[in-house]
């Protein structure tokens, strides 16, 4: 029938988070120093030091990044980084060069994709010690500054 009831849209429910980006370090940046939280990062500029993200970390095709270790939910490499990488699903472009060993329980490659070290897959991968809801930042207190119900 060409004219009748219009259809009701369908909506879809999952419980598995939204993976998106809502930090980037621009092309152009240089940050040296560790990054931590919650959330997406794209990096297209260059890092240097700890990643730990409870969410997903892109280093785009002009992202350089040289760490000891990124922990993260899912991980994907179109740039270069220089360090272990450690997370649930890892995955390596065609432009993406890792020189370090991987640690996923999902890993991919696309064909010209470059890792130099060793992969290791594993049933279940430890990121526990990644930020999680419930951890709170200690602000510092000015010592000069009165605290709370003081005034």
């Amino acid at each position: 029938m060409l004219f009748g009831k219009k259809k009701t849209p369908q909506t879809f429910t999952t419980d598995a988070p939204v993976e998106r980006v809502t930090t980037v370090l621009g092309p152009g940046i240089s940050w040296k120093g560790d990054l931590r939280g919650k959330g997406g990062v794209r990096i297209e500029g260059a890092l240097e030091g700890e990643i730990s993200i409870r969410g997903m970390v892109i280093v785009g095709e002009t992202g350089r990044v040289t760490s000891e270790t990124i922990k993260a939910d899912s991980v994907v490499v179109a740039g270069v980084v220089n360090g272990k990488i450690l997370s649930e699903k890892l995955e390596i472009r065609a432009t993406g060069r890792v020189y370090g060993d991987v640690t996923a329980k999902s890993f991919s490659t696309e064909e010209g994709a470059f890792l130099r070290g060793k992969v290791t897959m594993e049933d279940d991968v430890d990121l526990s010690d990644l930020p999680t809801d419930g951890d709170e930042e200690e602000v510092p207190q000015d010592e000069n500054q009165p605290a709370g119900d003081e005034a």
